[in-house]
């Protein structure tokens, strides 16, 4: 196990605190890991191993217990012969029927810590959230960021320009740089396993999806799309003849399966975000490779994506900026901060450093704006503007 600080210290203040703590993201993002990890800090801080535990509701160990009943009456009757405290790790909750009242009802009964991962957005927003407010904290875990990527990987010393591009290429599923042994198909295979498992477990099984082919047609759409605004009209259209409302329904699911992300657009003059249109971003870039294979003609979207990626991991929640006629890649606010970034892939000419800059020099304000490009020497700054590589952008955290 390789540790992941930065969800680790959200996670620290809460420890032996009367929260439950629910993480999120998507299949295979680090969730189990983390919970593991937490178990073994736990341990080396003095807790005893028989204080604690912990079930793993993909294991077919525990299938009798996947109803919020048998989940109860089980964990319970070991509570009773437990030490206080007591530490609960329920991994991959969703499964369980009725879950949320099991855990409601061992929260209120018991004196325990507990923590629970859930790779399916809505449940926390409904179930969870309706009988806990205000009793729980919520973190929502990625794939590994490219700082995270670096620490995980052996090849440290290739060269900066080649790490980076392997993380372009292969995206930040934890499991793929775990070891130096896989190559770029064997990467895409074990990424398209994963794919293929969330689009089956966590989106056609858990909304009883009908058209499983029409699904991964506009899965497949918004993959080829990313970084381009579009609409669930657009698909539909598309897609003819095809309701709006289905897309709607199964861009739903999509979302709440953490498979992708839809980004509204911000009216910056007018001070309102746009209710039509949207950039849907995907969990990680390696999907859209897993999916098409690698495209050069992706690499704007694939850059778009990281970034935005990254802007999300530090904290910040992000709009597509739109000017009267000019669009802001991103618009990134943390309270009381502020940043406009617009991404490409080189400046190769002064056509195409007019057309990055242009958008942010028509921005009036003092917050801080960012081109970042793979052009890893071209540092200019042009009236308060800075260009700036992606590798710095992506491992350089005083930035911004």
């Amino acid at each position: 196990m390789l540790n992941r600080p930065l969800y680790y210290e959200k996670m620290r203040p809460f420890i032996n605190k009367p929260f439950i703590k629910v993480i999120t993201g998507i299949r295979r993002c680090g969730k189990s890991t983390m919970m593991l990890m937490i178990q073994q800090l736990l341990k080396e801080e003095g807790v005893a191993g028989k204080q604690i535990i912990s079930i793993n509701f993909e294991s077919m160990k525990y299938y009798d217990l996947r109803t919020s009943l048998a989940l109860y009456t089980y964990v319970s009757g070991l509570l009773k012969t437990m030490e206080s405290p007591a530490y609960v790790f329920f991994d991959e909750i969703q499964i369980v029927e009725k879950w949320e009242e099991a855990v409601n009802s061992l929260f209120l009964d018991f004196q325990i810590d507990m923590y629970i991962t859930i790779s399916n957005s809505q449940l926390l927003s409904s179930e969870l959230s309706t009988l806990l407010t205000g009793r729980f904290i919520h973190i929502e875990m990625q794939v590994l960021s490219f700082t995270e990527m670096l620490g995980f990987r052996s090849d440290q010393q290739e060269a900066q320009e080649n790490l980076l591009w392997l993380y372009i290429r292969r995206g930040g599923f934890p499991v793929v740089h775990l070891t130096d042994d896989y190559d770029e198909k064997a990467t895409y295979m074990i990424i398209h396993d994963i794919f293929d498992s969330i689009v089956l477990r966590d989106v056609v099984q858990r909304y009883k999806i009908r058209d499983v082919e029409l699904l991964r047609r506009i899965l497949n759409f918004i993959a080829d799309s990313v970084g381009s605004t579009i609409s669930a009209k657009r698909i539909a259209d598309y897609f003819t003849p095809v309701d709006p409302g289905t897309i709607y329904t199964y861009l739903d699911a999509l979302e709440s399966s953490y498979l992708i992300t839809a980004v509204h657009r911000y009216d910056i003059k007018q001070k309102r975000v746009l209710k039509t249109q949207a950039k849907y971003y995907l969990a990680d870039s390696g999907l859209q490779h897993a999916v098409f294979g690698y495209r050069d003609r992706h690499i704007s979207g694939i850059l778009e994506n990281i970034v935005y990626r990254e802007l999300v991991r530090r904290g910040y929640k992000v709009y597509i900026g739109k000017t009267d006629t000019q669009e802001v890649d991103f618009i990134a606010e943390q309270a009381p901060k502020k940043l406009y970034v617009q991404v490409a892939f080189k400046l190769e000419s002064e056509e195409t450093v007019q057309r990055e800059f242009s958008p942010l020099l028509s921005i009036r304000d003092s917050y801080p704006k960012f081109v970042v490009t793979m052009d890893p020497h071209f540092e200019d700054t042009i009236e308060g503007i800075r260009h700036i590589g992606l590798y710095q952008f992506l491992t350089d955290y005083r930035l911004f």
